[in-house]
């Protein structure tokens, strides 16, 4: 059996390319990293490989790809969580959707699409860090207790001279939650202001 190393080279390919956008992942601490990335890229080009080149007679390599257009939704749902209020991970998924894309392309040896669809996911996950980062703003959750009644007018009034946004809050007995949106170049500093206006309580953020 010879060794088929154009075949080699295309499930390598797809597995450096999807790599790369898992490690921008990684680097950002999010859901899944580089070896998620990694293994959905050469996964989908494996898929591809083998639609192609597996199988004599009649069949249609475009069935495989869409299966695992659709079979990529199942990961990409685990790095999806909903917590506090807040959605989080759509965009590691969404680049696992890609990485699916780029293992396709490069499994049917579209090696060119391939590489200029990975510098384009990077260079968009790059420049919407750096726009979030400046001018972006950021969730954060805070519970205050114990707090009375009477208390809590005055907490938001001094909360709210922080510079954060209150956006919500919810009593529950001597407890409150507070949803907060906070600048994201400003995000230390109101930090800091909202701990030194709740000294008094015990505070956790989140």
């Amino acid at each position: 059996m010879s060794i088929e190393w154009n075949l080699i080279l295309r499930i390598l390919a797809a597995g450096l390319l999807g790599g790369l956008i898992g490690f921008e992942r990684e680097v950002r601490a999010k859901e899944a990293g580089l070896r998620t990335h990694f293994l959905v890229a050469l996964g989908a080009a494996l898929f591809m490989v083998i639609s192609q080149f597996a199988f004599t007679g009649r069949f249609d390599a475009a069935r495989v790809a869409a299966q695992v257009v659709s079979g990529i939704g199942f990961i990409g749902a685990g790095v999806i969580i909903f917590q506090k209020n807040v959605v989080r991970g759509v965009t590691t998924a969404a680049g696992l959707w890609v990485a699916a894309a780029i293992g396709l392309a490069c499994g049917a040896g579209m090696y060119d699409i391939a590489i200029a669809s990975t510098l384009m996911a990077l260079m968009c996950l790059e420049t919407m860090h750096f726009i979030t980062k400046r001018y972006g703003e950021k969730s954060v959750t805070l519970e205050i207790s114990p707090i009375k009644g009477e208390d809590m007018a005055r907490v938001l009034e001094l909360i709210g001279k922080t510079g954060a946004e209150v956006r919500s809050f919810e009593q529950v007995h001597d407890s409150v939650t507070i949803q907060l949106l906070i600048r994201q170049r400003d995000y230390s500093g109101t930090i800091t202001r909202i701990l030194e206006c709740t000294k008094d309580y015990k505070v956790n953020l989140s």
